[in-house]
């Protein structure tokens, strides 16, 4: 019988708190929402692995110590409205639903979106508004954000995403292309100005109908 506390204390101290996620708030709440009850059924073998996890239609579900490592570089406030692309299962939208005000999460992938839906219904998450559409080059419906997250890269960061930011909003994002991308905090520090700082090297799958770089062809 495997100890699913043990594991999950294990997680969090082995992959998660090595990786300087020392924010107290989220190491709580990662033991308060069950990631393997949001891990599709045939890899909940995986909930704790330190590996992406494959989700239909080419996404993932993104590593433990990524999931947590954003969260805290977006220093997320009860009060901020934040946009999620790239819902999945809806674990992260759950992650992001107990720190800030309301979520808006936009899933492409139907079966992915109807599997969220469920997912927090059941976890009884009532501040998400879960839309199905394809948001790569941005989701302005309910903007301005204090917060956006993309949960998938983008070879070319879209400017509807930063130009969606309310002053003092974050946005999170993968941006490149195999074998290096780049983790990106991007804050907007006054109307129309952005400041821009990377974080680590990286390496996910792209959003679906992500934006693509110029192709030069002589």
């Amino acid at each position: 019988m495997v100890n699913l506390e043990q594991t999950r204390f294990n997680m969090v101290e082995q992959q998660i708190r090595t990786w300087n996620v020392l924010d107290q708030n989220i190491l709580d709440l990662l033991y308060q929402i069950k990631r393997e009850e949001f891990v599709p059924a045939a890899y909940r073998f995986m909930a704790f692995t330190d590996m992406e996890i494959p989700l239909e239609h080419d996404a993932v579900m993104l590593t433990p110590k990524m999931e947590a490592r954003i969260l805290q570089e977006l220093h997320i406030n009860k009060t901020d409205k934040i946009l999620e692309i790239g819902t999945g299962t809806g674990y992260m939208t759950a992650l992001l639903s107990r720190l800030g005000a309301h979520i808006y999460s936009v899933e492409i992938v139907p079966e992915l979106h109807t599997m969220a839906r469920i997912n927090l219904q059941t976890h009884d998450i009532g501040n998400v508004t879960l839309e199905q559409g394809d948001a790569a080059r941005g989701w302005i419906k309910h903007g301005p954000y204090d917060v956006i997250v993309l949960t998938a890269s983008t070879p070319v960061l879209p400017e509807m995403f930063q130009q969606s930011l309310a002053p003092g909003g974050r946005l999170f994002a993968i941006v490149g292309e195999e074998p290096v991308m780049e983790a990106t905090l991007i804050t907007c520090t006054s109307p129309g100005n952005y400041t821009s700082t990377r974080l680590f090297e990286t390496c996910t799958a792209p959003l679906k109908n992500a934006l693509q770089r110029e192709q030069f062809h002589f």
